[in-house]
């Protein structure tokens, strides 16, 4: 009987030897341990967003002619009221010269009927005195009385000749302005499409007119970026936002929702989106910006801190974590708040010091399963 006690005894342990050696490992897991922390909720653009001026303006001719000045080149700095551009005019200022003359003309020609006038009125004066006293008769004042009205009439009619020539001069000065471009605020000169001597003809009617010169007022600029359709109601003008440039990588810029459109933009195979414009809390620290960078913004909903959270990854569908419990995994369902792509906030389900498995991922990882925790790598 020893003997037969003996046997199983072995036989067991040989069995129990096999059975260790030969069973699975454990699955080596990357773990998260709950912490508290800031958890956020946040948006982010659907598509990427474009750094704007806050003033940028196509100046275009409103006629056609050749290209007679031109003082600027791209990338010049212009102060407002600057010239940049003129077609040739010289009929143009000929008419003007003729105005000019005729307007003296008719000055000299008003002073002269005027001074007719004074001396038929009075004229006229004295022949009423001395019809009173009986020296002339009433046709011959009378006579004098019209004389006196037509001289009136001729100095008014001179006096309205030099109001006509004036009006003439200010339409050739309109004409002249129709040939020329100004800078209607200081700015960079972006693009300059035509060059000195060259031809610009204007678009027919309901055509957009090519523009002459490109103006942009880089000392303004804002982000400009589409949120889709769904976000939209969330938005409000003053929510902080975060800026990102892929110009500038690494950083991040504060900045604030400056307005929300009051439409939805629908375009062709894209999703529906409302665009926003977000003002730069403190440009100075993006340094010098080009109009047309790509540009991200995560605007900041609600924000929580000292809460427990985990990591947003670790959470499956239907609101499920696993939990290293032990050398097992085991399934948990919790609560959660606050959330972005980073962090959840966890209100139920969970304990601080519990830890959870975030390589959802790897084969094998499930409730019920052997696991360990692995190591991690040291800076």
């Amino acid at each position: 009987m020893r003997r037969i006690a003996l046997v199983i005894a072995l036989l067991v342990a040989a069995g129990l030897a096999l059975y260790w050696a030969t069973r699975p490992k454990p699955i080596a897991v990357a773990v998260a341990e709950i912490a508290t922390g800031k958890v956020e909720t946040t948006l982010a653009n659907t598509r990427a967003g474009t750094v704007e001026a806050c003033q940028r303006t196509k100046l275009s001719t409103i006629i056609g002619g050749r290209i007679e000045y031109l003082g600027v080149k791209e990338g010049d700095k212009v102060a407002k009221g600057q010239l940049l551009l003129k077609l040739w005019n010289d009929d143009q200022q000929a008419q003007a010269e003729l105005a000019r003359a005729q307007i003296a003309l008719s000055a000299r020609r008003g002073d002269e009927a005027c001074i007719a006038a004074v001396n038929a009125e009075n004229e006229a004066k004295r022949q009423a005195e001395l019809r009173e006293r009986g020296f002339v008769s009433p046709s011959k004042e009378e006579a004098a009385r019209t004389e006196a009205a037509v001289r009136r009439a001729a100095c008014n009619t001179a006096r309205a000749d030099v109001a006509q020539a004036e009006a003439k001069l200010k339409a050739t000065r309109v004409e002249q302005g129709r040939v020329a471009l100004y800078a209607p605020f200081a700015g960079t000169v972006a693009k300059i499409v035509g060059e000195l001597g060259e031809y610009s003809t204007p678009s027919p009617p309901g055509v957009p007119t090519p523009p002459a010169i490109d103006l942009i007022d880089d000392s303004c600029l804002y982000v400009k970026a589409p949120m889709d359709e769904v976000d939209a109601p969330k938005i409000r003008p003053g929510q902080t936002v975060r800026i990102t440039l892929d110009a500038l990588p690494g950083r991040t810029l504060p900045g604030k929702v400056r307005r929300v459109a009051p439409y939805v933009s629908a375009v062709e195979k894209q999703a529906r989106t409302v665009d926003i414009e977000v003002d730069f809390d403190r440009p100075g620290e993006a340094g010098p910006l080009l109009v047309g960078y790509s540009a991200d913004v995560e605007i900041v909903l609600e924000t929580r801190d000292a809460v427990p959270r985990i990591p947003t990854a670790a959470i499956q569908e239907g609101g499920r974590v696993l939990v290293l419990a032990g050398d097992r995994l085991e399934e948990r369902r919790i609560r959660t708040g606050l959330a972005n792509w980073e962090y959840t906030e966890v209100t139920e389900g969970l304990q601080a010091g519990e830890r959870i498995v975030t390589s959802l991922e790897r084969t094998g990882v499930k409730a019920g399963a052997r696991a360990s925790a692995e190591a991690k790598a040291t800076p």
